[in-house]
């Protein structure tokens, strides 16, 4: 009886050395998980710069409502140029998260993830 205790643990005990093997592979390159991310990306920071920008220029619109409101000799005031620059750039911000979301739309629709 004894025997079979040991030659059942032996059994036991290579099961469990075969199970515990791990068998490591190797990461291919994958382009597609690249461009995917770098979508991703692009979107993400995108939208974050638009909203930091439109921030920007709600601030500059009220520094320069103050600045022609304390000063009536003014024409055109420094305030009002750094918020067009920051709605023009706010505005090219939001096209890019436009395209980058369209683009990443258009790769998982044709991969049939959408």
């Amino acid at each position: 009886m004894k025997t079979q205790k040991v030659t059942h643990q032996s059994s036991l005990a290579s099961n469990t050395r075969n199970k515990l093997v791990l068998r490591r592979t190797r990461k291919r390159f994958s382009p597609r998980i690249l461009i995917d991310r770098t979508i991703e990306t692009t979107a993400i920071a995108s939208l974050l710069l638009t909203g930091f920008l439109g921030v920007g220029a709600i601030g500059c619109w009220g520094l320069e409502i103050i600045e022609t409101n304390t000063n009536l000799n003014i024409i055109i005031s420094g305030w009002e140029q750094q918020k067009n620059i920051c709605l023009g750039a706010m505005l090219v911000s939001f096209s890019a998260f436009l395209g980058s979301s369209l683009v990443g739309a258009s790769f998982s629709i044709r991969q049939d993830k959408f």
